[in-house]
């Protein structure tokens, strides 16, 4: 009987916990607009993305964007080097003799995708692609140094909050669903800047659910030829900071 009523107790505060009011930890400023981190030089729209070749526009330092508009559409704009611990300073010869156990192998990704975003009732967010994102990657120790494929992976934040911060105005803090922080992004704009919301290029539409890694696709890849001398030169520009972002 008392096992019973604790466990008719905890169903009856299901509903309750799910209808939980969020708004105070995010009532800084609505989460729509356009988001940037670091220096603020990675920005969506046309300026970074161009899907209708499936091209990007290089921006000068790496970083992340987000753009959320009040109707439900979202955009995020990604450029990132990814190492494994070690000081992008230290690239040597062995980034271009196709060793992937080398620790000198950094690899640049370039990635664009937009769709409808979800505001759960529990804080996270839910992002659905529309199903022409895609991605572009740069590895000169894999036998395909520079591709270029489609990235449809539905992406899920299981949480977020804006505070005010006193030099820079609101910051968005997104986390990821396994609770790993996306870099602190920072509004650049009180509207989204964005490419228009519906499908920009002919695609055959698939949609995967997010994995444990966050640049995964299934899709087929497209081999450019070139790129590998532009992720070394820009690794050593960028220096060890960005790898964080």
């Amino acid at each position: 009987m008392f096992i019973s009523s604790i466990l008719a107790v905890a169903l009856a505060a299901i509903p309750a916990v799910l209808a939980q009011d969020y708004s105070a930890a995010h009532n800084v400023t609505p989460i729509s607009g356009t988001w940037s981190s670091g220096s603020k030089k990675v920005i969506t729209g046309a300026g970074f993305a161009n899907p209708a070749n499936m091209t990007f526009n290089y921006p000068p330092v790496t970083g992340v964007s987000y753009a959320f508009t009040d109707d439900g559409f979202y955009e995020v704009a990604r450029y990132r080097f990814n190492g494994n611990g070690t000081s992008i300073a230290r690239i040597g010869c062995a980034a271009f003799h196709g060793d992937r156990s080398s620790p000198n192998c950094i690899t640049g990704v370039l990635n664009w995708h937009h769709g409808t975003h979800t505001l759960n009732p529990n804080g996270s967010i839910t992002l659905t692609p529309f199903g022409d994102g895609y991605q572009q990657i740069q590895d000169p120790c894999a036998a395909e140094s520079n591709f270029i494929e489609g990235y449809n992976t539905t992406e899920m934040y299981m949480s977020w909050q804006i505070f005010m911060d006193p030099v820079d105005g609101p910051k968005l803090h997104l986390f990821q669903a396994d609770g790993t922080p996306v870099a602190p992004l920072f509004q650049v704009y009180s509207t989204a800047n964005m490419l228009p919301n519906q499908l920009l290029r002919n695609v055959t539409v698939t949609v995967t659910d997010q994995s444990a890694a966050l640049f995964v696709s299934n899709s087929a890849r497209r081999w450019t030829p070139s790129g590998v001398a532009l992720i070394v030169s820009g690794a050593f520009t960028v220096g060890l900071a960005p790898l964080l972002l």
